[in-house]
């Protein structure tokens, strides 16, 4: 199988990286992460006009330029290289992913809205009861005249508090759907806080939130939910291991560099070892990637079982190659001012977006049961 890149996906990716590297420094987007918005708006403007990210795999119809897996997954590592904290995942791929297979009017223009940088939105479809199973839907939503409303509680929204629009799952009908809601819509309580790795997230209540009819994006919206998850956690994966790629060659050009006993410690072979160790982790986790996002497409079984394949080889790789990188830094592995510390606290994050690697062991043996 040939895993080379077009040259119109190095130019992508080469895009992407000059933009990050000229306009994303790390001490900057930290404090932005903790101050006023707790994100940088220009960025995603940025994105959006000056880079065109935002568009890439969404459908040219939507103004975007029709782009598939490999350009996300693209995208995604190079957003984790540079430990962005705009809300890419979220929107494009979750939002993006979901809308395109909603279709209609509204959805299109939600689409559009995206690849302009002007819609940024949250996938409110967690629970308190529901841990990850996104199938686990208690929060309602019942006809009222033309309107619905939906009644529920969602939790750990990730991007709440900065998005435009909600994408929601309520049962209605007794069948899950999926809802589009204005952010600033009456009876929606919002209750935002940062996560361990100091992105945006919300625990949501709705409170008989009223919609209009057309806020109901897919009556049956099970399916769409699960292939879009598998989009998501493929993304994810990508952005782990840009992190994870990052996060060798720092811990290397450290290794070269700080000296004890008169010597570089990239000289002691139990060190040369350990390094060894992380790169032997990262390559398994590039090629899981590969494999998640080139099955995409795939039969739902096959698509799944890849994908939790490559989570759970993300997961034990990023816990790895975290927990070694900051050993390997000594003390000052957990600083702020030291990149690693805060590269550790993404890579420890992602062990729990979208599934935990237990769970996703559990779900691989079930799909590979005959």
């Amino acid at each position: 199988m040939d895993f080379t890149f077009t040259a119109e996906q190095e130019l992508l990716r080469d895009t992407v990286t000059e933009f990050l590297a000229a306009r994303y420094p790390l001490e900057p987007s930290r404090a932005a992460a903790r101050t006023g918005a707790g994100w940088q708006p220009e960025i995603w403007r940025g994105l959006a006009e000056e880079v065109g990210i935002l568009g890439a795999s969404l459908p040219e119809s939507a103004g975007g330029i029709g782009g598939g897996p490999v350009e996300t997954m693209i995208i995604a590592e190079a957003l984790g290289a540079a430990l962005v904290l705009e809300p890419y995942v979220d929107t494009v791929v979750v939002g993006g992913g979901l809308l395109r297979r909603a279709g209609g009017k509204r959805a299109e223009d939600l689409l559009s809205g995206i690849a302009a940088g002007e819609v940024v939105t949250g996938f409110a479809a967690l629970e308190p009861r529901s841990g990850y199973d996104y199938a686990a839907v208690g929060t309602g939503a019942v006809r009222d005249g033309d309107d619905w409303l939906i009644t529920g509680e969602k939790t750990v929204v990730t991007a709440a508090p900065l998005a435009t629009h909600l994408l929601v799952t309520a049962v209605a009908d007794g069948e899950i759907a999926l809802f589009v809601v204005d952010a600033d819509t009456a009876g929606l309580t919002m209750r935002a806080y940062r996560t361990i790795d100091e992105r945006q997230a919300a625990d949501l209540t709705f409170d008989a939130v009223r919609v209009p009819a057309d806020a109901l994006l897919l009556a049956h919206a099970g399916e769409a939910v699960a292939a879009t998850v598998d989009e998501a956690i493929a993304a994810v994966c990508a952005e782990a291991v840009g992190a994870m790629r990052k996060v060798v060659d720092d811990t290397v050009a450290y290794a070269k560099q700080r000296r004890q006993f008169g010597v570089a410690i990239g000289s002691f072979q139990a060190l040369q070892h350990r390094m060894v160790d992380m790169l032997l982790e990262l390559e398994q986790a590039v090629a899981a990637t590969y494999l998640v996002t080139l099955k995409l497409d795939a039969p739902a079984a096959e698509r799944s079982r890849a994908a939790s394949a490559a989570k759970a080889t993300i997961g034990r790789a990023a816990r790895r190659i975290g927990q070694e990188s900051v050993q390997l830094h000594g003390a000052m592995g957990m600083t702020e001012e030291l990149a690693i510390g805060h590269f550790f606290k993404r890579l420890t994050a992602v062990q729990y977006e979208f599934g935990t690697t237990d769970q996703h062991i559990a779900r691989y043996a079930a799909l590979t049961r005959p």
